[in-house]
């Protein structure tokens, strides 16, 4: 299990919930004709946002010699599963930096002008900036 977050670009996502988890589900489809964690997919406000998050939060794909000086270190907890989409980043964390990722992600969107969306919550928060 993993606490899921998702930012986005809002102009491609309808503000109404209804029609946002709709495109949501179609999203998570990942039926996007490339792979789906090459950042370069990103838009340039999803790049700016991934660049950063992933800073706090590393791409759980990292070398051999990284995993292990985190895993030494305490701190591989904050590896990250990412799905990167062209109008999408949905980043799955470790339930114990729950809380941590939920700001910072949130911040992060803000910041950014991208969209938020908290996957892991029944009525979870859709943030437009």
């Amino acid at each position: 299990m993993s606490y899921d977050l998702m930012a986005f670009e809002t102009f491609k996502a309808p503000q109404e919930r209804a029609a946002f988890m709709e495109w949501y589900e179609q999203q998570v489809q990942w039926s996007e004709d490339h792979a789906y964690n090459d950042p370069s997919v990103l838009s340039e406000a999803l790049q700016r946002f991934y660049s950063e998050l992933s800073e706090q939060f590393p791409n759980m794909n990292v070398e051999d010699e990284i995993f292990e000086a985190m895993e030494e270190a305490g701190t591989d907890n904050r590896l990250t599963d990412y799905s990167l989409g062209s109008s999408v980043i949905y980043a799955a964390f470790a339930y114990s930096v729950a809380e941590e990722a939920y700001m910072a992600m949130r911040e992060l969107a803000i910041k950014h002008k991208v969209g938020f969306f908290d996957v892991s919550s029944n009525e979870g928060d859709i943030i437009f900036p």
